[in-house]
């Protein structure tokens, strides 16, 4: 397939997005099946359209004044492909499976609209209705820190220290344009793609079946880091989900202590047995019951609870969820978080340790969470993340964004996903 008919592919695409409040990849999905003659670069290609028409909507609508799937499309290859209109024009006009060509009326808008001139809300490429809570997180830079939301995402694996070093796993990729992660130690980045670029099947790789290295974003690789598990420790990861944290915590305890991982929804749970194998992690229990869990009230030395969240962090890669996020899902997710909370914290012994990650940018759900939780729970006290940041990765403090009582991670920041981490401690 050429442009022109890989353009028409995602302008469908994003009308079932749209009609039927789909999720993205549940539709790229049901084309690719329908349309089995579309090879896996046409496929990529479209997916890249669709993708960052998601993520730069408010832009191409604000460009085309219109949020048609058409105007969204075009505006993906104005604002992510490098691509002007000369370039559109070319590549429509040699592919007879385009859409019609640009009208008058589309490039008079563009001609009237430039991005440079629009709203901060449209420069931000986020709902109106969360606005105000990106604006309590990042205060000034809000847009500018929303706009990095909105960007193509790298691909970032944390290499296993159980089974290899980062300089194998660099040579083992090398073909991908792979280096070091900027902060994290076992951090390695495959930079974001550009145009209709696809990232390496990396999980393809030798080294990925011999457990030398999983794919996780950098920033939950930093979080996990500064839990500060270590081989003397018992530890239970609260809300293990599919295990990234889980084998980051048991690499960090070099197989050492106990780690204990638990996920009150069992299907949640089911890839995290083939991950352990895979990295030769033997110091982990999994269990999806909670009585089993009871014999540890108490005793944990640290207690890691990573939570669920609005995903708000996750932005770049799940662009689609920023547009089908509600503020009522929010408040669904806030009580949870609360009752997690208050649920892990029984684990914790004196003197022990309770750690809270978000994938989150919103206050409510992390530094206003953990003021709650201390204000209802006298024998806890905040430990200074930013201490623990600094211990950590001294070289990198200028990267750090206190929100007290924790910190935030960000796409502009750090580089990373969007994540919150705050730590309290137990009196002794």
């Amino acid at each position: 397939m050429r442009l022109g008919g890989r353009l028409a592919a995602a302008i469908e695409i994003i009308e079932d997005i749209h009609t039927r409040h789909r999720p993205a990849a549940d539709a790229l999905k049901d084309w690719g099946l329908s349309h089995r003659f579309a090879g896996s670069g046409d496929r990529g290609a479209i997916g890249n359209i669709v993708y960052d028409a998601l993520r730069r909507r408010r832009s191409a609508a604000w460009m085309f004044q219109s949020d048609a799937p058409r105007a969204l499309a075009l505006g993906a290859l104005l604002l992510e492909w490098d691509m002007n209109l000369a370039d559109i024009d070319a590549a429509l006009a040699k592919d007879d499976f385009s859409p019609p060509p640009l009208t008058d009326e589309e490039r008079r808008a563009l001609a009237e609209n430039r991005l440079e001139d629009a709203p901060d809300p449209v420069r931000a490429d986020c709902p109106d209705w969360c606005i105000p809570s990106i604006q309590a997180a990042f205060g000034a830079d809000w847009v500018e820190e929303a706009a990095a939301l909105a960007s193509r995402p790298p691909l970032d694996l944390r290499v296993n220290p159980l089974r290899a070093s980062r300089e194998r796993v660099l040579q083992e990729i090398e073909r991908s344009g792979a280096g070091p992660a900027r902060i994290a130690p076992y951090g390695v980045r495959i930079p974001p793609i550009r145009g209709s670029g696809r990232h390496p099947n990396v999980q393809a790789e030798p080294g990925f079946r011999k457990g030398w290295f999983e794919v996780q974003d950098e920033g939950s690789q930093l979080t996990a880091a500064l839990a500060g598990a270590t081989a003397a420790m018992q530890v239970l990861d609260y809300c293990a989900g599919a295990g990234g944290k889980t084998l980051s915590l048991s690499a960090a305890m070099e197989n050492g202590g106990q780690l204990f991982a638990y996920d009150a929804e069992k299907a949640r749970l089911a890839p995290i047995f083939e991950r352990l194998r895979r990295a030769e992690c033997r110091n982990v229990q999994v269990t999806a019951r909670a009585d089993e869990l009871e014999p540890l009230a108490g005793r944990m030395d640290l207690v890691v609870v990573d939570a669920p969240c609005s995903g708000s962090g996750t932005w770049r890669r799940r662009p689609d969820a920023k547009w089908r996020l509600t503020a009522r899902q929010v408040e669904v997710r806030l009580s949870e978080q609360v009752e997690i909370l208050q649920r892990a914290s029984r684990f914790v012994k004196p003197g022990g340790r309770l750690v809270y990650i978000t994938c989150s940018i919103f206050p409510e759900e992390n530094s206003v969470q953990i003021r709650n939780f201390l204000d209802a729970n006298a024998d806890f006290a905040a430990v200074d993340a930013e201490a623990l940041w600094r211990d950590r990765f001294a070289a990198h403090a200028a990267h750090c964004r206190t929100s007290d009582p924790g910190l935030l991670l960000s796409p502009r920041l750090t580089g990373t996903d969007g994540f919150f981490f705050a730590m309290v401690q137990k009196a002794g």
